[in-house]
């Protein structure tokens, strides 16, 4: 249970005291209490800015000059954007700046700015603020006596007039009425000073209970699977190479390891690709089925077909390779094997 300092009404310490734990439970949700800030914030703007584009501005009906002749740029109209005097190129227009947050919501963010500050001991109860007539001297005085330096919030035990004049012409402090306070007004404040009448006598909200309840009961199943899965995409972004500058020196992913390749039929042993990139031919093409081969590349065409010393052997290949920038190696093959011979008479023989 988390506890806060308590002072009499003259400014003596008194010890500490507890804190509702209804109000002050320990938990402080961020996300809840930035969503309630920016809607807070957003519905502070007044939306009222306006300026009127080239069309509402008044006159630029006629041309001033011709189009042609002077010298000069081609101007429509004295009222365009780039003249002074004319209108603004992208005006600002008026509308609401509002969003709407819910009771629950805006519940477990004021909840969540009171245990921020009651984490970081920046909470005060005090007795009793009675001023008999506004006194701003007074309240100093007060705020001397028990630390309170800063920005400071003050939460009465219902309106008091003499207290909120006293604090009127002090630009660091707030005075509310206990309840009637914003989780903006409590993040503004460094210090928080409460009256113990208005803390005893406060009890939770409608909204307050059903924010409870809701946080007891815990998140849906759904909404923890997408949380796990958003935190899991998230660990997997920052796993990635070149992600942040933590990732540029860590040591560089290590290659995946080739796949295994499938076992080659032995009519097809002996066309295996040598790790230089040739294609081994066999020892005995005799044996070897010429039509399951397969060519190497073109700038290797060559030295392949050196190896055989056939001429049918050479057009069996050549048969089965449709490749047309191929065609010349094997010519040029069976005509050194011909013995001079044009490889294309023999072709036609065949």
């Amino acid at each position: 249970m988390l506890r806060a300092r308590y002072y009499q009404t003259d400014g003596a310490a008194g010890g500490e005291h507890d804190l509702p734990e209804w109000l002050f439970d320990g938990v402080v949700n961020e996300d809840v209490l930035h969503q309630v800030i920016k809607a807070y914030l957003s519905n502070q703007r007044q939306g009222t800015a306006a300026a009127k584009s080239r069309g509402q501005v008044a006159g630029g009906a006629a041309k001033p000059w011709k189009q042609k002749g002077t010298g000069r740029a081609r101007q429509g109209t004295i009222r365009a954007v780039q003249w002074a005097g004319g209108g603004v190129a992208f005006p600002p227009i008026p509308h609401s700046w509002r969003q709407r947050v819910s009771k629950k919501v805006r519940a477990l963010a004021r909840r969540s700015a009171f245990n921020t500050r009651a984490l970081d001991e920046r909470v005060v109860l005090v007795e009793a603020l009675e001023f008999e007539a506004p006194k701003t001297r007074q309240l100093l005085a007060l705020f001397s006596a028990i630390g309170a330096e800063g920005k400071v919030l003050v939460l009465t035990d219902g309106p008091k007039q003499n207290v909120h004049l006293s604090a009127r012409n002090l630009p660091h402090v707030e005075t509310r009425p206990f309840g009637q306070e914003s989780a903006y007004d409590i993040l503004w404040a460094n210090v928080i000073v409460i009256e113990k009448a208005a803390l005893d006598g406060a009890e939770p909200s409608e909204a307050d209970r059903e924010a409870t309840a809701a946080r007891d009961r815990g998140e849906p199943e759904v909404r923890n699977r997408e949380r796990e899965a958003a935190e899991a995409q998230a660990e997997r972004r920052k796993a990635r190479r070149g992600h942040g500058k933590a990732a540029r020196t860590t040591a560089p992913k290590a290659k995946p390891e080739k796949r295994a390749r499938a076992p080659v039929p032995e009519a097809t042993a002996a066309a295996e690709v040598a790790p230089s990139g040739e294609a081994e031919a066999p020892a005995d093409q005799g044996g070897v089925d010429l039509a399951a081969v397969k060519p190497p590349k073109i700038s290797e065409l060559s030295d392949f077909l050196a190896q055989f010393d056939s001429v049918d052997e050479v057009k069996t290949l050549k048969a089965n390779d449709s490749r047309k920038t191929a065609q010349a190696h094997y010519d040029a093959r069976l005509l050194e094997l011909s013995g001079g011979a044009d490889a294309n008479e023999e072709d036609d023989d065949a």
